[in-house]
């Protein structure tokens, strides 16, 4: 199996609570309804928390702020991602599933890529 997995920022606009509100409760149910068309076989979302132990860590580290949260999609194949976004009903979700993004991630600060797990 591969993973895609997003690094995602909020809306300038928005709160941290707010971001995650709507990614649980609006595109979550949403990504959910139409996972099938997508080919995904698991969707998780991980909320970053508000903790004095990010400062810690990014700052022992010196790294960049934390992200909102991170998303990972599973999918069988690589092939089988590229069939389901190239299929005309794969295409009309996916561009359904931008748009509702663009309500609540700064796509321009995220980051999107594909992952192949190696379990230690």
């Amino acid at each position: 199996m591969i993973k895609m997995v997003m690094c995602l920022r909020r809306h300038p606009d928005m709160t941290r609570e707010q971001f995650q509100d709507y990614w649980l409760n609006q595109h979550g149910p949403f990504f959910q309804k139409n996972a099938d068309g997508m080919r995904s076989k698991k969707y998780v979302q991980a909320h970053t928390v508000d903790s004095p132990l990010n400062e810690g860590l990014r700052s022992s580290r010196g790294m960049l702020p934390e992200y909102d949260g991170v998303a990972e999609v599973w999918f069988e194949s690589e092939q089988d991602l590229m069939e389901a976004m190239s299929s005309p009903e794969g295409q009309r979700l996916g561009a359904a599933l931008l748009e509702d993004e663009g309500n609540f991630i700064d796509h321009a600060n995220s980051s999107a890529f594909i992952v192949r797990e190696h379990e230690l």
